[in-house]
């Protein structure tokens, strides 16, 4: 096992590391003598340097950012609600309501990415049903507008024909302000509502094994206090819940900056690349521009990135009253290890002592 994870997870790494600070073109072995150390040249060219590239990058990240701000709580509130709703014990059908609800995460990515296509056209279901409420529906995935932009332009806060100045020039990391607080676009949002619709099954079944897993002397007991149901549910079901909302919010951010297949064959990063997200902008420049280096660099600056994310998240989410604990009882061993060592030299000096006297 160790050699074939070494083989195929490892080595892939190790060389796609040395790509990343490397010239290779893509013709021949990486680790050839024709190919030259450059070091970070490829990731200063998308941090620090003016361009294309960075520019490019950027947008991805603001892409994702509101991609991952829009899906992860949403997945994990509709999760939650749904493993509440089939783990009544007087539900009808729970069988049947539990394999519906899972039956879209066990579906291929790629047909249900499909089938929304058909849905979100200009004239689809979902247009068609908007316009039996008055409402014309846009053309999602070639409409650019960000849902920000729109609803500041509703409410009369700016016009998006022209926008405020100091948003419109005040530059950051190659983009105005104005383009930073775009929200997603209308395009991403489609996408935002697949990936909700298609995950949140998955974490349903997380939320209802933990739920199955509640004492339920527990929440007797608060019965008998006198507590309504929204009280036990906050009171005794979220602190239950508190290891599985941690691995639900966390596999969710990284499985939300990972997004690459919806992208993929419903966009590919369309329109005006208010749908690229670091993933597929990586595999598009290894790929598509062949520079392989480069889309290298963008891999690993997104695992970083995850990795941070993934570290804060966990920090905000801790439990508070058990880091405590653990702070108490790792003081009270210091104190401990203290003492027996200012009992040790006691015991020694009282030894020299009793030999000294021996000696005299």
């Amino acid at each position: 096992m160790i050699v074939i994870l070494g083989l195929f997870l490892v080595g892939p790494i190790v060389m796609a590391l040395w790509v990343s600070v490397s010239d290779w073109t893509g013709r021949g072995s990486p680790f050839s003598g024709n190919v030259d150390f450059v070091g970070l040249k490829h990731y200063r060219d998308m941090l620090a340097t003016e361009g294309l590239a960075r520019q490019d990058f950027m947008i991805s990240l603001r892409n994702t950012f509101y991609y991952v701000l829009g899906v992860v709580p949403v997945q994990t509130v509709l999760a939650l609600l749904l493993a509440v709703i089939v783990n009544q014990k007087f539900l009808k059908g729970r069988t049947f309501f539990r394999t519906a609800f899972y039956f879209p995460s066990v579906v291929s990515s790629v047909a249900i990415s499909l089938v929304f296509l058909f849905l979100f056209t200009g004239t689809g279901a979902v247009n068609r049903f908007l316009g039996l409420l008055g409402i014309s529906g846009p053309n999602w995935f070639a409409d650019a507008r960000g849902v920000l932009h729109l609803i500041g332009d509703g409410i009369g806060l700016w016009n998006m024909g022209s926008p405020p100045a100091f948003l419109t020039d005040t530059r950051v990391m190659n983009l105005s302000l104005w383009e930073w607080f775009s929200g997603p676009s209308v395009a991403m949002s489609a996408i935002m509502l697949q990936v909700v619709w298609t995950t949140a099954g998955t974490f349903m079944l997380m939320f209802l094994a933990a739920l199955q897993d509640l004492p339920a002397e527990v929440d007797e007991a608060a019965m008998v206090d006198g507590a309504n149901k929204w009280q036990r549910f906050m009171n005794v079901t979220i602190p239950h819940l508190r290891p599985t909302i941690l691995l639900v919010i966390t596999l969710g951010i990284i499985g939300t900056w990972q997004v690459f297949d919806q992208v993929y064959v419903m966009t590919s990063g369309a329109p005006a690349k208010t749908t690229l997200t670091p993933a597929y902008l990586s595999y598009s420049t290894a790929f598509n521009q062949l520079n392989f280096p480069r889309g290298a660099a963008m891999a690993f600056l997104l695992f970083l990135l995850i990795f941070a994310l993934t570290q804060l998240q966990r920090w905000l989410l801790r439990d508070k009253d058990e880091v405590a604990r653990r702070r108490a009882e790792r003081q009270q061993r210091r104190q401990r290890r203290q003492g027996r060592t200012t009992t040790t030299a006691g015991e020694a000096a009282i030894a020299r002592t009793t030999v000294e006297e021996a000696q005299s």
